[in-house]
């Protein structure tokens, strides 16, 4: 007898229907599975025969071929494991329903039976809504994460025995539900806060402008002057996730395995901090299906790289597509993989081998030429803000007044990316100004006679390229929006170009 159950498979952060065919026939008694199953998959095999005879079924004597369509596919991970038992059961007799063409099933089995958790539950309970299907069977781990999905009817089952009672209609389980009003506006106790950083008020500022922008930063100073520790604290002062947001960082989050059990929902902007020994794989994606890097995981959040001179070049050099456009694309013999990746990148380093400015420094030229040397110009020009963090004083250290808060910087943050969002209403793709094109900055980067004259100024003596001087125009903008201004100055221009001129000064 044939038996066909519905599930799901991932590619990329998207999810597409996968047909689990089980067909028990006559014969030696063995298992064939079809459809370019990875080494998971054909495990199966054993977890579903034992789970089956373990639930107080039996698994059927003779050929039993299991087929995983479409079969030009490469099937991947243990998720089939619980559409298989069912399929198993059905095409055995040992299961009477109608209901296996309303719901799609995932999930891994145990021996016992019982039903494990596994990856990409949100991106394929996404997939059965819009395929129409009345609701989804997934481990009770999984059930909040596919909750989220309005419309969609979640049912975590315990075990193999639970499933197949529900679908009998012999048992009735309850749907999960969550509340997504809840869930954005529920509080968090964070220990990071900008309160507890002392001193350092032009770099608080400058962090500020990168938030209310979305502008990349590089924070240059000494050891132990607080880059670390500031760029900690930069997802604290960021505007919260929408809804949309939410779903696409949760997608990821859900399939490279970093929700935790019965998390429905990533509601705060991520921060990565990914070792310097990274791999060029580790930070874009990669494996044999590709799958998302640090860069995608740190999606609408911050990516930070601490010691930025430490990476191999060669993996710095591939951020400079995906902070131009705001995604990754990966291309191994399997197909080509297009993964978001709208970050904003913040990098620490020290402006000497040693740590020390230039005319401290007690290594030659040619080390510090070297050190630098690893950092490539057009990197560095794509990087928005360049903010030295100089040492902190004893005064500033002992003081007993705390920084201003988290919470009421962003406050000033927000107001100024809802200007942005209500300028660019019309174009839904550019979310800051740091995203904006040269259509928009002739647009919305006006300048008058003073300012211009300070451009030129600035540009014959710093030498500027044509992306440094979009990058400077982009930051006045968003210190324009900070102090509520629609028309940029030249004190918005000469606060803007300040941040573009300590790299000239070690850089040369």
């Amino acid at each position: 007898m044939l038996a066909r159950v519905c599930s799901a498979a991932l590619s990329g952060i998207d999810a597409y229907p996968i047909e689990v065919e089980v067909n028990v026939g006559w014969g030696d008694t063995i298992i064939v599975v079809l459809g370019l199953p990875d080494a998971a998959v054909k495990e199966s095999r054993d977890r579903v025969a034992t789970a089956l005879s373990n639930s107080g079924y039996k698994f059927p004597m003779g050929r039993t071929t299991i087929n995983l369509a479409p079969a030009d596919i490469r099937k991947e991970g243990p998720s089939f494991d619980l559409p298989i038992a069912i399929g198993t059961l059905a095409a055995s007799e040992q299961l009477e329903t109608d209901q296996l063409d309303h719901f799609v099933l995932v999930g891994e089995l145990a021996l016992t039976g019982a039903v494990r958790p596994v990856k990409g539950v949100l991106p394929i309970a996404l997939r059965a809504k819009a395929d129409g299907k009345t609701g989804i069977l997934v481990p009770p781990e999984n059930a909040a994460e596919a909750a989220v999905v309005a419309g969609l009817a979640v049912i975590p089952v315990q075990n193999l025995r639970e499933a197949a009672s529900f679908l009998e209609g012999a048992v009735q389980i309850a749907p999960t539900k969550v509340d997504l009003a809840t869930l954005f506006n529920q509080s968090w106790d964070d220990d990071l806060d900008f309160a507890d950083v002392k001193g350092q008020e032009s770099v608080k500022r400058a962090l500020e402008i990168a938030a209310a922008g979305g502008h990349n930063a590089l924070l240059i100073g000494p050891p132990g002057t607080g880059k670390s520790m500031l760029a900690k604290r930069l997802p604290t002062i960021l505007p919260p996730l929408t809804l949309e947001g939410a779903l696409e960082t949760t997608k990821i989050h859900s399939i490279v395995g970093l929700l935790r059990p019965g998390q429905a929902l990533v509601t705060r902007r991520p921060f990565r901090a990914p070792h310097h020994t990274a791999s060029d794989a580790g930070l874009l994606g990669g494996n044999i299906n590709p799958t998302p890097g640090e860069i995608s995981v740190a999606h609408n959040g911050v990516l930070f790289l601490d010691e930025l001179p430490e990476f191999k070049r060669s993996v710095l050099e591939t951020l400079r597509q995906p902070i131009e456009e705001g995604h990754v694309t990966i291309s191994r013999a399997a197909g080509t993989m297009t993964f978001p990746a709208q970050f904003m990148l913040v990098a620490a380093m020290n402006p000497t081998p040693d740590g020390k400015m230039p005319g401290e420094s007690k290594c030659s030229p040619r080390e510090i030429q070297h050190y630098l040397g690893r950092i490539s110009g057009p990197l560095l020009d794509r990087i928005d803000l360049h903010i030295e963090v100089p040492a902190v004083k004893f005064r500033e250290m002992s003081a007993g007044c705390a920084g201003e808060a988290s919470e009421i910087i962003r406050q000033r943050v927000v107001t100024a990316r809802q200007r942005q969002i209500e300028r660019f209403g019309s174009r839904p793709k550019i979310t800051c100004n740091a995203r904006m094109g040269s259509k928009e900055l002739k647009q919305y980067c006006d300048l008058d006679e003073t300012a211009k004259g300070m451009l030129q100024m600035a540009m014959n003596d710093l030498n500027f390229s044509a992306r440094g001087y979009d990058r400077i125009l982009k930051v006045a903008r968003t210190i324009a929006d900070l102090a509520a201004s629609e028309t940029i100055t030249a004190d918005h221009i000469g606060e803007a170009i300040q941040f573009r001129s300590l790299d000239r000064q070690i850089w040369g």
